[in-house]
């Protein structure tokens, strides 16, 4: 029975071929939009999940304090009021994981005839652990080296490319400031921060030569911001509070001054973007899913004049014993088929437009088996809703008035 009736909807699809395609060019439009939507939110989503899990994971960075100067307010870190020991002390709290004072810079890079332009990091062993930062070949400078502020430096993946071409890195010399270091280790590849900056256009080298060699130190032991690694998420605000108090007990801070330093908790502004990505993820998908609503409404308008123009049709079935639910059924299973091989048709142009975005526009593009499945099963409902209609005024039809229609 139901696949006589299946035979009858795809002899009427074939009959009114030009009807038929413009009725699932709606489905198909909408189905394929929502399938690129989805992969571009997906991608776009999935960028900055990778972005942030760049950065380190459970993260806080202190920053030093602002100043006046004039009637003027500098912001975060004017004022160099972290040290070495504030480090060293925030260390020992028992929920942090990893610390890493931070003394940053900018400088002029040379390797023979290359000469390259970066950021250069003073910071301690533990900044690999604090950022997760992997090392591509050689080995990261240690604590001797930070105690007797040794010229060694690990580079990042741009410095590679920018300065040594195909030369393998490990073991040359490069200079800073006119002064020579000894590259012992090469960073594995990170790409771009949530703010856009290249994180592999980096050098690290012991924090001591950066204060000492590099860059100065307006105060002895002095650093810009000290980044720190919370053991778990769920001690984050109790990692915070203890900051907090240790630093003002360090810094002699009265219940009612002003901080001299700031905290910043990273996972908070992470979850933040997070958030803001899959937002933008549904919300791409649902101004998609607009589309499969025009197209449901194409249908419905098809399937009623289909049903004006086989009347007469109808009028005989039902005269020659054909039930109300056979005829709805009918009319159901041509509305159902229609929308199901205009999905089928959506899906590829869906992925094929994906994967054109992604190669010619560099958009990140995920397919998921979920959204293809999801845009499939809303497309047969949407089918199956808008038909009901034109399939139940057919069933309801009185078979003398159809028999009389012209």
């Amino acid at each position: 029975m139901i696949w006589f009736m299946l035979r009858e909807a795809f002899d009427a699809m074939i009959a009114n071929r030009m009807r038929s395609f413009l009725t699932m060019l709606g489905m198909m439009i909408g189905v394929g939009a929502v399938i690129v939507m989805s992969a571009i939110g997906t991608g776009a989503q999935d960028v900055v999940e990778k972005s942030i899990s760049s950065m380190g994971s459970n993260l806080f960075i202190v920053l030093s304090g602002s100043t006046t100067s004039g009637g003027a307010r500098m912001g975060s870190g004017a004022t160099p009021t972290l040290t070495l020991s504030d480090a060293e002390a925030i260390a020992e709290l028992p929920s942090i994981g990893a610390v890493a004072p931070i003394a940053p810079g900018t400088a002029q890079v040379v390797y023979g005839a290359n000469n390259w332009s970066t950021t250069i990091i003073g910071s301690t062993p533990s900044a690999l652990i604090v950022r997760n930062w992997e090392l591509e070949s050689g080995y990261a400078f240690t604590d001797a080296d930070v105690r007797g502020a040794t010229r060694v430096a690990i580079v990042g993946q741009t410095i590679v490319e920018n300065l040594f071409k195909d030369e393998d890195p490990i073991g040359k010399m490069i200079r800073i400031k006119q002064a020579p270091y000894q590259i012992v280790g090469v960073l594995t590849k990170k790409g771009q921060s949530l703010d856009g900056r290249d994180q592999d256009d980096t050098i690290l080298v012991p924090v001591t030569t950066a204060q000492r060699k590099l860059f100065g130190s307006q105060f002895k032991g002095t650093v810009r911001l000290i980044m720190v690694q919370a053991i778990s998420a769920e001690q984050m605000d109790e990692t915070e509070k203890a900051m907090m108090e240790l630093l003002h007990q360090r810094h002699r801070i009265r219940d009612n001054a002003e901080d001299d330093f700031s905290i910043r908790n990273l996972a908070a502004m992470a979850a933040a973007a997070a958030d803001t990505a899959e937002v933008m993820s549904l919300m791409l998908g649902a101004i998609a899913s607009i589309s499969l609503l025009v197209g449901g409404i194409g249908i419905m308008n098809i399937m009623l004049v289909s049903v004006t123009e086989r009347t007469r049709e109808i009028g005989i079935r039902i005269a020659i014993g054909a039930q109300e639910r056979d005829i709805l059924l009918q009319f159901l299973l041509e509305a159902l088929m229609i929308s199901l091989i205009g999905s089928l048709i959506g899906i590829l142009l869906g992925v094929g437009g994906a994967l054109i975005a992604e190669r010619f526009f560099s958009m990140s593009v995920i397919f998921t088996s979920q959204s293809i499945l999801s845009a499939f099963g809303v497309a047969a409902m949407v089918g199956i809703f808008f038909g009901f209609y034109p399939a139940l005024k057919a069933a309801k039809m009185v078979p003398i008035d159809a028999l009389r229609y012209q």
